[in-house]
């Protein structure tokens, strides 16, 4: 008999948010705000240049607006790396890359009802982090980016169709998505995209439009 595996619903758009990559003077609550009138239920905070003081407060402060404001009931916010952060500031999971806490460490800590994802970079690391407690797994980057200062190789949309092979978890593809390939990521087998650079300008209506084409 098949393992019966809990599957997320993820939605198409999985907006990250990196204040130290927003605009200059954009206030981060009324970016996040803006993604949430935008559509967005699913956001992640990264903050790889912040103290953890900074973090936790930028994480408090995202709570508040999501359940104050959010669009809709199911809502989720995930923090980046630090699930002691993550647990403080009341965040639905936490996401974690391969340099991070091993995903059933981080299991321990955040306990079975919060979200777990796990970064991948290559066939290997897919297969391995299928094995785990994780609930979604990403694959990237799909495309060149610049939001990380030392990216993976570049995985391409083959890297995402061997990626849906070889797991039946959610997949999120990350890395260099735009509107304009988005819809290619997902025809090649991804069940949503992480978008933070093509969110930047505009917030609200590029949320939007990711959704109208993403349908």
């Amino acid at each position: 008999m098949d393992k019966l595996i809990y599957m997320l619903l993820l939605p198409r758009l999985y907006a990250i948010v990196d204040p130290a990559i927003l605009p200059p003077a954009e206030n981060l609550v009324i970016f996040a705000q803006e993604l949430f009138d935008g559509g967005c239920t699913l956001l992640q905070y990264r903050s790889k240049s912040g103290n953890a003081r900074q973090m936790l407060e930028h994480g408090r402060e995202l709570c508040r607006l999501s359940r104050a404001g959010a669009p809709a009931p199911h809502f989720r916010l995930i923090m980046n790396d630090r699930a002691d952060l993550a647990l403080a500031a009341e965040f639905d999971g936490v996401h974690v890359g391969q340099d991070d806490l091993l995903p059933e460490s981080v299991r321990g800590i955040i306990g079975p009802e919060r979200w777990l994802g796990v970064s991948t970079h290559n066939p290997e690391q897919l297969a391995e982090a299928d094995l785990t407690s994780a609930d979604y797994l990403a694959i990237g980057p799909v495309f060149s980016t610049s939001s990380k200062e030392k990216p993976d190789p570049v995985v391409g949309l083959e890297g995402v169709r061997r990626a849906r092979q070889l797991t039946r978890k959610p997949l999120v593809a990350i890395g260099g998505i735009t509107r304009a390939n988005a819809a290619s990521v997902i025809e090649a087998g991804a069940d949503s995209v992480a978008v933070i650079s093509d969110l930047l300008r505009d917030p609200r209506k590029s949320a939007e439009e990711f959704f109208r084409i993403l349908r």
